[in-house]
């Protein structure tokens, strides 16, 4: 795959040891959105190390000292339904008080074509670095659908963050939105003919939810 300057592949070994176990088709459904959760934070130091901040005077035990927080409402969290919710928690650990927004899209399974069916966002949202999060990107068609959402929102700072991706997914998506950010934790081989990752995990909402 070609480089590019907004897409960031980790290769990092925890995360690495972490999708192994993730992959295994015996991993049960507790362990595995643990995991998603896990990976999810781990990227999230890198995804967020530009985040907007403030200046603040804090009083320890001896002075008082100038520090940098992060800004209120500087991001924005929104997952694409359903997978996408598997990853919340996992920011929300490093940014308990990060808002949610939710886009719903249903894939056609004949075109593999995304349709929007759900789009609920955070007031102000395009004042936030919005944060976008799907476990697969596939086809990429998907999260240029929801880019599109967003952008239309006025949305100008947007992060896609994915755990398992492939080439064509990710190429798709730079050509139709060149200025979004891309993080993806473990780059696969290909898709099969039914658009699904391979060597992947399955279909990580299923697993997620306990459902086929």
């Amino acid at each position: 795959m070609q480089k590019y300057e907004n897409v960031t592949i980790f290769d990092h070994p925890l995360i690495r040891h972490k999708v192994a176990i993730l992959r295994d088709k015996n991993t049960g459904m507790k362990e595995f959105r643990e995991l998603v959760e896990e990976i999810t934070t781990l990227m999230v130091f890198e995804a967020f190390k530009d985040v907007p901040t403030k200046t603040v005077m804090v009083e320890t035990p001896l002075e008082t000292t100038e520090q940098t927080m992060v800004a209120d409402n500087a991001v924005t969290i929104v997952p694409i339904l359903r997978a996408g919710l598997g990853m919340v928690n996992g920011v929300h650990t490093l940014f308990p008080t990060a808002r949610v927004g939710h886009i719903g899209l249903y894939r056609d399974e004949e075109t593999l074509e995304p349709h929007e069916y759900y789009c609920k966002l955070p007031d102000g949202i395009e004042n936030s670095v919005v944060i976008l999060l799907d476990p697969m990107l596939a086809t990429g068609g998907s999260a240029v659908g929801a880019i599109d959402l967003l952008k239309k929102r006025g949305c100008k700072n947007i992060r896609l963050m994915n755990i398992i991706g492939v080439p064509q997914g990710v190429e798709t998506v730079h050509k139709a939105h060149p200025d979004v950010k891309i993080y993806v934790s473990t780059l696969d081989r290909q898709l099969n003919d039914v658009g699904y990752i391979l060597p992947g995990l399955g279909d990580a909402g299923d697993r997620l939810f306990g459902t086929k």
